[in-house]
């Protein structure tokens, strides 16, 4: 049977109530050539100014600080994971057009019931601005120059708002969101990796850096001896850092969302968010389309599969790496083995060392650094949850298609609205960092369920000329019981 004629009928991904994909023409793909490539890619670097704060800049350095950089082999398998998810990701969206948050809803008992679900999740890991607490940390040491404590709690909060609002404020300023966080990201990973990679050619003895390398192995080159999981490990910090060792969860499952605004596949015919500032109206597609299989089909949907492999392998891969190895470098050459940095001031903490014992110059570049990583982080989180909820919002709801002349900014305007309310009043409720950690579990949690429900949804809902092959179903499965092993464990922990 044609696809046309499989169309018409009733087809796979209409089975949970939404409407059926329409027939279209795969887009032509870019092909870049040279420095092209930079134009090219776009979501993957999105997503890697997400890991780069969370996981890579906190909890990395407190779990490698404490037990050692043997666990760095959690990194390396995380990272492997990560990105063939992400590819997935993307091969639904390359398909459709649409977020694969919709590719859940497509799927049994309802489309309302895996909305709510999806919704609920993405709140619950990233509903707290955590990384707007924990930049205020770096930001209070630059202004005062020393580490705040339990009496500075009332100044964080407020230098946390205050971060906290000025990312809504650049969100309100853009032809498309989405190219303002890709513009905002190249500068972010160039100037953070950059800074790190030349501050530890010169402090980082080969001493550490061989270390640093055997830990990808689970080799502990003190003990000389491989130790995956050293004695005294905290499990709850470990599964936060193994879900936080790349994008992490709901942080993941959003790139997708970038991916059509990026116009990546069918993304092209399906539109974009556009800002409140500078941009214009646009219909925004609330279902799908899918293109008949051919030889000119093939070597275009290759095509695109060639621009997402750069742009996760290349990017995001290759850079989640060397974002999680660099800061871990500096910060255990600087702090003894064993010290808990988690507190008001870790995002300060290799900014005091450094300034103590290098020069007071050189600790507030690297105070400088975190604080426009963390609030870089904050604002990349807060877009994506925003964008993921109006997206489930417009393809879940003909009402709210229909609210203010169709227009999609203002869903996304009001949910930011409500979003900045429950922010300001998070912040009160526990320290950035014990925020942070319970976000990663959860992460975790996101990315053992939603493992399985991609495999079902690229297998199940598109058809056969775009299905992934073995390996990468395989990959998946492994991928839901690694993350599933790290959160039993942390639970287990917390419970006994």
């Amino acid at each position: 049977m044609r696809l046309r004629d499989a169309l018409i009928q009733k087809t796979p991904e209409t089975r949970s109530g939404l409407p059926p994909w329409s027939l279209a023409t795969l887009p032509d793909p870019p092909r870049p050539t040279g420095f092209g490539w930079l134009q090219a890619v776009g979501p993957g670097v999105i997503v890697l100014g997400v890991s780069i704060g969370g996981g890579e800049f906190l909890l990395g350095p407190a779990a490698f600080v404490r037990h050692g950089l043997s666990l760095l082999w959690v990194v390396g398998i995380a990272v492997f994971l990560q990105t063939v998810f992400n590819t997935e990701l993307m091969r639904y969206t390359l398909a459709t057009g649409e977020p694969v948050f919709t590719g859940f809803m497509r799927t049994r008992p309802s489309s309302t019931l895996w909305a709510w679900f999806y919704a609920i999740l993405y709140f619950l890991q990233v509903g707290w601005p955590a990384s707007a607490g924990v930049a205020a940390g770096a930001i209070f040491y630059l202004a005062m120059r020393r580490l705040p404590g339990p009496d500075d709690a009332g100044t964080i909060y407020a230098v946390g708002v205050g971060a906290f609002l000025v990312c809504v404020a650049i969100l309100m300023v853009g032809r498309r969101i989405e190219r303002t966080l890709e513009m905002l990201n190249w500068i972010l990973i160039t100037a953070i990796l950059g800074s790190f990679f030349l501050l530890a050619l010169w402090f980082v003895p080969a001493a550490t850096w061989t270390a640093g390398v055997l830990g990808f192995a689970g080799y502990d080159l003190r003990g000389g001896t491989f130790s995956l999981v050293p004695a005294g490990t905290d499990l709850f910090l470990l599964a936060a850092l193994v879900a936080y060792s790349g994008a992490g969860g709901v942080n993941n499952i959003v790139l997708s969302n970038w991916a059509r605004d990026r116009g990546y596949g069918m993304g092209a015919r399906a539109g974009y968010i556009p800002g409140a500032v500078g941009g214009t109206k646009v219909a925004l597609a609330h279902t799908g389309f899918m293109f008949e299989p051919s030889d000119e089909a093939s070597a275009r949907w290759h095509g695109w599969w060639r621009i997402i492999s750069a742009d996760q392998w290349g990017v995001f891969g290759v850079g989640a790496i060397f974002g999680m190895l660099l800061p871990a470098l500096l910060y255990v050459t600087f702090l003894p083995n064993g010290t808990n940095i988690q507190g008001l001031g870790i995002s300060a903490a290799l900014a005091d060392v450094i300034g103590a014992e290098a020069s007071p110059l050189l600790g507030g570049v690297i105070a400088f650094l975190g604080a426009w990583v963390l609030f870089k982080t904050q604002l990349d989180l807060m877009e994506g949850m925003v964008r993921a909820i109006t997206d489930i919002l417009w393809t879940g709801s003909s009402r709210i298609r229909a609210w203010r002349g169709g227009d999609v900014r203002a869903v996304y305007y009001t949910v930011l609205g409500a979003m900045v309310l429950w922010g300001i009043f998070a912040l009160r409720l526990a320290q950035p960092f014990v925020l942070l950690q319970i976000g990663a579990n959860i992460a975790g949690f996101v990315l053992a369920i939603a493992a399985l429900h991609l495999l079902y949804v690229n297998t199940r809902l598109l058809p056969a000329h775009v299905r992934p092959p073995m390996w990468r179903r395989v990959v998946l499965v492994v991928m839901a019981g690694f993350y599933g092993t790290f959160v039993t464990a942390s639970l287990m922990t917390m419970l006994g």
